[in-house]
């Protein structure tokens, strides 16, 4: 399994006891569906390596208690600290309406109320406090901010997003 078919679920932060058990920072806005998982990938070196779960449970809000099947010492747990969690993109949970995820919209059209086509989406930057579509139009790049407010409608079907940019934003990358 590559990282490029999978999804970041989160990293290994402490450990919780004696026995091995560690305590995840999960990043997702619902804990709760990762509870019961059989197994993950944990990213050790240039390796994503499977890792059975013997049992796992909720601990303080988006902290996952996870007791790992060949984990069963702190020496052993030690190995893994800092250890970031993957889950195959088929695990993913369905979104729907104008909610997706980054990787689903690459190469989606963005289609501005008054601009019209403005470009495909050829990558997103969340690195920024703001995250950004990264979009090309006839070799130009344009950065339009993600935002409830901008987005008017996810068409799937059709592989397009509909946005009302703010004003003059358009018109600063391409001049029209």
């Amino acid at each position: 399994m590559q990282k490029e078919e999978c999804f970041y679920l989160g990293k290994i932060v402490s450990k919780y006891s004696y026995k091995g058990e560690v305590l995840v920072k999960l990043d997702t806005d619902d804990p709760e569906i990762y509870e019961k998982m059989e197994s993950v990938f944990v990213s050790l070196g240039n390796s994503l390596v499977p890792f059975f779960i013997v049992n796992s449970r909720l601990h303080k809000s988006s902290l996952l208690r996870i007791q790992f099947e060949d984990v069963s010492t702190e020496e052993a747990a030690d190995q893994i600290m800092g250890a970031e969690l993957y889950l195959p993109l088929q695990l993913l949970p369905k979104l729907t309406g104008n909610k997706f995820y980054y990787h689903e919209v690459i190469g989606f059209s963005l289609q501005d109320s008054v601009h019209g086509n403005i470009g495909v989406i050829k990558s997103v930057n969340d690195s920024a406090s703001q995250a950004l579509f990264e979009v090309e139009k006839d070799g130009k790049q344009l950065l339009i901010p993600i935002n409830d407010d901008i987005i008017t409608r996810v068409d799937r079907e059709n592989k397009t997003i509909f946005v009302t940019t703010p004003e003059g934003l358009v018109a600063l990358y391409l001049g029209s």
